[in-house]
């Protein structure tokens, strides 16, 4: 799947992308919503979002919740990414060691993949494109890699009203990458769900709500630890769920 990154881009987009990079940069997180995302993901050849945003309806339920919970449905895919082209990879398991994951880690999890119509949606794509741009802006020259290995998450938790959905199960965490990116997609019926950021003593350092499609956290996984609250429905009469997309960047 070549697909060559935008060299030159406008002085508005660097601009914007500069208010982004810089409280990452300074705090080690940044929180972005939507109005600010949107013009940037465009920039990087964003299209057709609602198609995009209708494939969380066929996620496959996670079965490897240690906790018992049927309340997670995820699809995964991994991709190398270059200042060239994202390749896609064949399918391989997710996997965590226990020192990053304490209820999931310590074995492989294979999980459906993302379709490939998915995996290679302009909306994807721009996204993929706009995480390794601000993880090569902000990784040092002598540590940047010449290839990414980029993991992607489609993630749909789901509430009832006897049960909250746990969007981090693990609890406080860090991923054992090097850069997270976490885009809300959609959030139905649901309440609660506020993203806690925590610094490598675990005392907070920043919180907010990923409310709007698009909105958007960043996080340097070697600086801070994250996760999110509980969610619960608004009206217990309706289906309740919250979807998101989470990338992850690691050195290949």
């Amino acid at each position: 799947m070549p697909d060559t990154l935008p060299h030159a881009l406008p002085p508005e987009t660097l601009t914007a992308l500069g208010a982004l990079e810089a409280p990452l940069g300074q705090n080690g997180f940044a929180y972005e919503q939507a109005a600010a995302v949107r013009p940037l993901l465009e920039q990087f050849g964003m299209e057709q979002w609602e198609t995009f945003a209708e494939s969380w309806n066929h996620l496959g339920v996670d079965r490897y919740m240690a906790d018992g919970g049927r309340y997670r449905r995820r699809r995964h895919a991994t991709f190398t990414l270059t200042e060239d082209q994202i390749l896609r990879k064949p399918h391989q398991p997710h996997y965590q060691s226990r020192d990053y994951n304490t209820l999931n880690g310590g074995i492989e999890r294979w999980f459906k993949p993302i379709t490939p119509a998915i995996g290679e949606h302009p909306a994807l794509l721009a996204i993929l494109r706009l995480t390794q741009h601000i993880a090569d802006d902000l990784t040092p020259q002598a540590q940047r890699p010449v290839a990414w290995h980029a993991e992607v998450h489609q993630f749909r938790i789901e509430a009832s009203p006897d049960a909250a959905g746990r969007p981090t199960p693990e609890g406080l965490h860090r991923d054992g990458v090097d850069w997270v990116c976490v885009m809300m997609v959609r959030r139905d019926n649901i309440a609660r769900g506020e993203t806690t950021i925590h610094d490598l003593n675990r005392q907070p350092v920043g919180s907010f709500t990923l409310t709007d499609p698009m909105d958007t956290a960043l996080v340097n996984d070697s600086r801070v630890y994250h996760g999110v609250t509980p969610v619960k429905p608004v009206d217990p009469a309706h289906p309740a769920y919250r979807d998101v997309l989470v990338v992850t960047l690691r050195h290949e």
